[in-house]
């Protein structure tokens, strides 16, 4: 189902700024007002429930770790007081947090007018989602992961993608020639936006739609080297899915993941000018219900209603990696902050720790796993650039103090 609705947009929100100060906190819980979006359903079945039990987490300290120590990332060293976990969320842009442990929400918290209905963007953390999709097809047997791409897209032979396989979009290890620098609004991430009708179109001849755009990339380097984080891949990897299942992704996604994980709330996906979802960043969900994907994470990709969406082995994937996975990592610039870590089926991997994985996206959207103390924690913020090192850190630093917190 489409669907827009501009009468609820107000005064001077455009494509221009709405993913900027002052008008981001609006828009990331709107995004159906001011673009096209199809509708990811939850389906009839039964909504998992999430009993409640009050804690006080709020007040656990977030400290600065040892000298020389780290945990999973690089943790950038304060000369200020230690902070709790409440004050790191209220000082980075939050607009809903919650943590889920072992089958009950210890916290549960929406800030600046967000409500558990609110559909909030996601960011790259819809790359998860749409990475699950895979885990889904692969182990029906309409995916083959090590397949080359031509395969299920034949149009891509032309495209810089000739060659790469399945498992090098899901690694985000092509060789395509593509800038993630969100500040640089030539860089091809920005261009992407305009070429789908989610900017103003800039430059003449740009493609009017998702899959034209992804034609004309190239590659610079080989496929299958380092690790090379761009969201071109996911868009590719969508293109993919829906080649291979013969769905389009809002049903797909639908189909075998959000109607099977108890979710309480249909999510949305924008869309481009003809209909194409925008994989690697355009999902909107409730809060409630990262909670419940998260789950399929800590439990085997089995959901809290019992279902067994994932398959053990994939999941197991998703943390372990590839035997050349922490190599790839390494030799990327992503390696200093989350030394040892990796990128996985489009999952970070933040470190050597076989227990954390975290969906990260831009301007403060995360999911946080710790499937050892089987800890859920997921936050929607608006931040107002969109990398922030010290907000990015602390929240996961202070994710972990939960953790720790909770694993006696």
């Amino acid at each position: 189902m489409l669907g827009s609705d501009p009468g609820r947009v107000p005064g001077g929100v455009s494509l221009d700024n709405w993913q900027a100060a002052p008008y981001l906190h609006w828009s990331f819980q709107n995004v159906a007002a001011l673009l096209p979006t199809a509708t990811i359903s939850r389906g009839s079945g039964p909504v998992a429930v999430l009993s409640s039990e009050p804690s006080t987490l709020g007040e656990v300290v977030v400290a600065d770790p040892p000298e020389g120590h780290h945990r999973h990332w690089l943790w950038p060293r304060r000369e200020t007081h230690a902070r709790t976990v409440a004050d790191v969320m209220a000082e980075t842009a939050t607009d809903g947090w919650i943590v889920w442990h072992d089958g009950a929400v210890l916290v549960e918290e929406y800030l600046g007018g967000m409500e558990p209905s609110t559909l909030h963007i996601l960011m790259s953390v819809s790359k998860s989602l749409v990475g699950s999709v895979a885990g889904v097809l692969a182990a029906s047997g309409l995916l083959d992961v090590d397949a080359l791409l031509t395969a299920y897209v034949p149009a891509l032979a032309s495209s810089g993608y000739a060659g790469a396989t399945v498992r090098h979009l899901l690694d985000m290890r092509t060789g395509i020639d593509f800038s993630e620098d969100y500040l640089d609004p030539d860089a091809e991430v920005r261009v992407l936006e305009e070429a789908i009708g989610w900017a103003s179109q800039r430059r003449a001849g740009l493609p009017t739609t998702m899959y034209d755009y992804l034609l004309t990339l190239q590659a610079s380097g080989p496929h299958g080297g380092a690790f090379d984080y761009k969201s071109c891949e996911t868009d590719v990897l969508g293109w993919i899915l829906e080649a291979a299942s013969g769905t389009r992704m809002p049903d797909l996604m639908s189909e075998v993941l959000w109607s099977r994980i108890g979710a309480e709330f249909d999510a949305n996906i924008g869309l481009d000018t003809v209909g194409t979802g925008m994989f690697d960043g355009g999902i909107s969900a409730a809060l409630r219900d990262l909670v419940r994907y998260g789950a399929l994470l800590v439990g085997e990709g089995e959901s809290l209603t019992g279902a067994q969406v994932l398959t053990p082995a994939w999941v197991a994937d998703c943390y372990a990696g590839g035997p050349d996975s922490r190599a790839a990592f390494a030799s990327s610039s992503s390696a200093g902050p989350m030394p040892g870590g990796m990128y996985r089926n489009q999952y970070w991997i933040p470190s050597s720790d076989p227990d954390v994985l975290v969906c990260l996206g831009i301007h403060g959207q995360m999911v946080y796993v710790n499937r050892r103390t089987r800890v859920v924690g997921a936050k929607l913020s608006s931040w107002p650039t969109p990398q922030d090192a010290g907000k990015l850190y602390s929240t996961l630093h202070a994710f972990d103090a939960v953790s720790d917190a909770l694993s006696f």
